[in-house]
């Protein structure tokens, strides 16, 4: 039987190995000024129910009309998950009744969806890449909010999210690990943002993720699934499904069944609890909007989307690769943020390319996450970077002195240049004056300059001294090489 030695991602009960089986419909909001059947505004921390026309409100013989640029929006995304566009789509009324939903439906697609099926390419934590197919994307109109901390006694509805433009992204069921959907919500949320149809905004939910989440032992047919409602951050998605899977295995083999349900997970307790048995569409009594016509596009109009489409990420990423000689490694961390592609892109001209992508990546990339600021907000512009390369390049300052120079250049004290200059950081090439040095540690050092005859690696050692004796700036290569002579090495 495969195990979890040969299958790292099988989970192991007491009674065998158990695999996940999931499937994400992940929400995003529709970067749009205005709602998707009505006029009215859209944006986040206007006051309660500031932003509500009367159509969000439900009043009675008022009529939705189409968001166009909504439409776009979606068509954009669809063609963005090389997904199947379809020229004709229908709207359909999704019948419940909930105190912040005023018309007592919620506008979406069941039957006909905008956006077809495709597939999106995801990267793997040890760098292999694995498919995840699209089942489909539909638009759909959020609902308000229900706020329970006012009152002890009473509820208060803001409709300021009514009405909202959403895309749903529903995913097929090819996700077998926690670190598998963590994986591919950051990828949608990454196509999303270079596409400029969704903020990714998880923090104030405009993109969260419904997970549905079923066991099996491996090689048999998929579970039962409960469906895990609104998860807002990759940490509680990685914490839902491993709570939620350990739960659904520990029923099973206790002998009980999986009851299809829709669940709520509890960040602070870290699990899943019990919202409502899992409804089915005809509970819904899904039926077409009599308000709306069914929706058809023009292909020349797609085929316009398609042609002004941006660079999207596993385009970026090749072309990264090919043009700059990258690794992989280095062109995904970079494409993982469009501004920090764009930064590096800025940087890399006419520089050596792996040693931009060093300092973009690692040292730039922490000093801004330490500040909580993103690419677009560095103190440090791109031409600071690309000078700092220069330096090094052409022997100026050395990789360690160049440190020092960044921390100035961070502080706002100039450029590289400028800072070497006012700081004195050149590094020292002057080989009468390294030698100068290298004379007086091993002369200070009888001992251990005889035993590098017998131990040619402890010239690190003199190395370390020399350089600590010229204050970091002598040309490391040189002090190398004049040490080598004077040792016999």
């Amino acid at each position: 039987m495969t195990d979890t030695l040969t299958n790292p991602k099988l989970i192991q009960g007491r009674t065998g190995p158990w695999e996940i089986v999931m499937g994400l419909e992940i929400h995003a909001q529709v970067a749009s000024k205005a709602k998707l059947f009505s006029g009215a505004a859209v944006g986040f921390g206007a006051g309660p129910n500031e932003q509500v026309s009367l159509v969000d409100a439900g009043f009675p013989g008022m009529l939705p009309t189409l968001n166009r640029f909504c439409v776009e929006q979606a068509v954009k995304t669809g063609l963005g998950l090389k997904a199947k566009i379809n020229n004709k789509s229908q709207f359909d009324r999704k019948n419940y009744f909930y105190p912040d939903l005023p018309t007592g439906y919620q506008i979406s697609q069941l039957y006909f969806p905008i956006v077809g099926e495709g597939v999106v390419e995801v990267e793997a934590e040890d760098g292999s890449f694995f498919n995840v197919g699209i089942e489909r994307l539909h638009l759909e109109q959020d609902a308000g909010k229900l706020i329970h901390d006012l009152s002890p006694t009473e509820s208060y509805v803001d409709l300021n999210r009514a009405g909202t433009a959403l895309m749903e992204i529903v995913s097929k069921p090819d996700l077998r690990s926690p670190e598998e959907a963590v994986a591919y919500v950051k990828k949608i949320r990454t196509i999303l943002i270079y596409l400029g149809t969704c903020d990714g905004d998880m923090e104030k939910g405009n993109l969260r993720a419904d997970v549905n989440v079923s066991v099996r032992r491996p090689g048999e047919p998929f579970g039962t699934r409960c469906e895990i409602k609104n998860v807002n951050s990759f940490r509680f998605i990685s914490q839902a499904i491993q709570y939620e899977a350990r739960r659904q295995i520990e029923i099973l083999e206790d002998g009980g069944s999986i009851i299809q349900e829709t669940r709520l997970f509890d960040p602070v307790k870290g699990e899943t609890r019990s919202m409502r048995s899992k409804e089915e569409a005809n509970d819904y009594r899904y039926f077409p909007d009599p308000d709306l016509l069914p929706l058809e596009l023009e292909q020349a109009w797609i085929d316009e989307i398609k042609a002004n489409l941006p660079e999207l990420p596993d385009e970026k990423r090749r072309r990264l690769m090919e043009q700059y000689g990258l690794s992989q490694y280095d062109a995904v961390v970079l494409i993982s943020e469009q501004a920090k592609a764009d930064y590096f892109e800025a940087a890399a001209k006419g520089r050596d390319a792996k040693l931009v992508a060093n300092w973009v990546t690692n040292e730039l990339s922490a000093r801004l996450a330490a500040d909580g600021k993103d690419f677009s907000e560095s103190p440090v512009p791109a031409a600071h970077i690309a000078e700092l390369v220069a330096l090094i390049e052409d022997g100026t300052i050395s990789s360690k002195i160049a440190k020092e120079v960044f921390d100035h250049v961070w502080n706002g004290e100039g450029s590289p240049a400028e800072v070497v200059e006012r700081h004195g950081l050149k590094q020292v090439t002057d080989t009468g004056a390294i030698e100068k040095a290298v004379d007086e540690i091993i002369a200070a050092n009888p001992d251990k300059a005889a035993a590098v005859a017998e131990k040619p690696q402890a010239i690190g050692w003199f190395v370390g001294q020399v350089m600590k004796a010229t204050g970091g700036k002598a040309n490391p290569a040189a002090v190398n090489d004049i040490l080598k002579a004077k040792l016999g090495v």
